[in-house]
């Protein structure tokens, strides 16, 4: 008999050993609001099939959690990949990443007459009512460990060579894959036990594929509200096809290239992507300058985006167009940290709008436009007072004002400065590679991984601090920031596709710390698991006007 405690209802039980989750979870009569999706072993996330032979504890979780929709996600689609496969068997399905609170997918069919076509509403429409009928049989999910090799040449066999390179780069000696049916996959968590369990889901067109719609969080019952993204949706589009000209579609694409010697020339040719549409935006910028009067460039993003680090760039690229660039932060802005807005827990809320003095900002921004020249504030955060330190602006014929800010897309921020005289740019980390073509990389891993990268070099939080406080930052983020990336007439996507293979070796030492005996560890575990899948590189080739310096340090600019 194991001793077995369980969280949910901090009871500790005598359970017989082999249980399953499942089985421990009926065993001890826990009560949810919804049931539960998977569970945390000893703060790991884990499948209800997993089996214990070692005392442990335990914690259930629902689909309302971030591990338990993942791992519903990842079920669903291995369900739309059975689906696709057994009506289109020699088709190829990619879930390339999330928009419009779904997941974009499309999959290539064989060329007819030399032609590839494009998906119909009627195809989506069959796929998604077989992956209805695979869902109301209850198929179980079932999870195969083999050797590595074994299974590189089971995907070998049925053409996936985007997971044969994945794990040809990976260096385990054995390998966990998953079978629905006849149907194999590869995914890097757990699955749910079986179809059944999804309750809810929804397929359909979407641009030139299809959206794989998903339950809301908050409230599992009903789909996630599909919102219009347009711009996001084209920035993804942008990223792919520079994926095509880098020849670097996947996680097992960037291994061989790097295991190739081919490192040094894949940043080059990252960085110079990246250079090139900050040129593109400066150019732009400029004409409207020229022709229409703009005079104020607002940059927004969320954290980690690189948001400071490609304000500094445009700014070069600007004075190399004949403007001369003015900045501040929407930061200097601050009330006085007595009177920012509190969370219901009664912390400061530094998030909300209401932090920022808008009539103010307001009043100054209307004064510079009038010619007039303003004395700005600077906020200092180590007394929580706004200061005036002697900082004045103007704005003369060639100069444009930049203001940086998470609230700087706000419409109520700039509502009386008419929409010609303002350029408004959304600069975000975009999913840069997938894992293969089945398992996309979360834009929000990618941030989270760089913060914890930088908390930790300045010494301003551990990595266990850090991933603490990111559901609230996330939280703000989607109240304060997302609502208006759509506002934005630029996009930039900060991420590079190399970028993991050099967050590696920085990453590893640090999550190491986060102790196994706290509830961040489930997440630095997390965060380990997936960053091994790329193989590491040196930053030393890494310029020092990289966005990834803001994080892994060595930047020429001053923050």
């Amino acid at each position: 008999m194991l001793q077995i405690r369980c969280k949910n209802n901090n009871q500790t039980r005598n359970i017989a050993e082999g249980s399953s989750l499942l089985e421990i979870y009926n065993d001890f009569g826990v009560s949810m609001k919804y049931p539960p999706i998977s569970a945390k072993v000893n703060n790991v996330s884990q499948g209800l099939k997993f089996r214990l032979f070692q005392n442990r504890d335990i914690e259930y979780v629902s689909i309302q959690s971030p591990s338990g929709m993942r791992v519903y996600i990842r079920s669903l689609c291995f369900v739309l990949c059975k689906a696709v496969q057994d009506i289109y068997p020699h088709s190829r399905l990619y879930i390339e990443h999330p928009i419009s609170r779904g997941f974009y997918c499309n999959f290539v069919k064989p060329a007819i007459d030399g032609r590839t076509r494009g998906l119909t509403a009627l195809e989506i429409e069959q796929v998604r009512l077989r992956m209805k009928e695979i869902i109301s049989q209850d198929l179980p999910f079932r999870r195969h460990e083999v050797p590595t090799e074994d299974a590189i040449a089971l995907f070998r066999s049925h053409g996936m060579a985007d997971k044969v390179k994945l794990l040809e780069t990976l260096g385990k000696p054995y390998t966990d894959y998953y079978t629905l049916d006849e149907t194999i996959d590869y995914y890097y968590g757990a699955l749910l036990p079986s179809t059944g369990y999804i309750h809810l889901f929804s397929l359909e067109p979407y641009g030139d594929g299809m959206l794989l719609r998903v339950p809301d969080r908050d409230n599992p019952s009903i789909l996630a509200e599909k919102i219009a993204q347009p711009m996001t949706f084209q920035a993804y589009k942008e990223q792919v096809r520079w994926n095509v000209i880098m020849r670097l579609s996947n996680a097992g694409d960037v291994n061989k290239a790097c295991e190739q010697g081919r490192a040094t020339e894949l940043i080059q040719v990252s960085e110079a992507l990246q250079e090139k549409k900050i040129v593109q935006i400066a150019e732009e910028i400029y004409r409207r300058h020229q022709n229409n009067g703009l005079r104020i460039v607002l940059i927004t993003g969320p954290s980690s985006s690189g948001k400071t680090t490609f304000t500094k760039r445009l700014s070069v690229q600007l004075l190399a167009c004949g403007i001369c660039p003015i900045s501040f932060s929407t930061d200097d802005y601050f009330v006085n940290r007595v009177d920012t807005p509190l969370l219901p827990d009664g912390q400061y809320d530094f998030d909300n709008f209401d932090t920022v003095d808008h009539a103010l900002l307001r009043k100054d921004l209307s004064r510079l436009l009038q010619g007039e020249e303003v004395s700005v504030p600077e906020y200092n955060f180590t007394t929580g007072m706004r200061e005036y330190n002697g900082k004045r602006l103007s704005l003369s014929d060639n100069k444009v004002l930049i203001i940086e800010g998470i609230h700087a897309l706000n419409p109520l921020l700039t509502d009386s400065i008419p929409d010609t005289q303002k350029y408004r740019i959304y600069t975000s980390v975009l999913t840069s590679v997938s894992l293969d073509s089945h398992n996309w990389v979360p834009t929000r891993d990618n941030r989270l991984l760089r913060r914890i990268i930088r908390d930790y070099n300045k010494q301003a939080f551990t990595a266990q601090e850090t991933i603490r406080q990111w559901k609230n930052v996330c939280q703000s983020e989607e109240r304060w920031i997302l609502p208006y990336q759509e506002n934005a007439d630029a996009m930039f996507n900060s991420a590079l596709n190399i970028e993991f293979a050099v967050l590696r070796s920085h990453a590893e030492p640090i999550l190491a710390t986060v102790p196994k005996n706290c509830p961040e560890y489930a997440e630095a575990h997390r965060l380990l698991k997936f960053i091994h899948y790329f193989t590491p590189i040196s930053h030393k080739d890494i310029p020092p006007t990289s966005i990834m310096r803001e994080f892994v340090g060595g930047s020429s600019f001053k923050y």
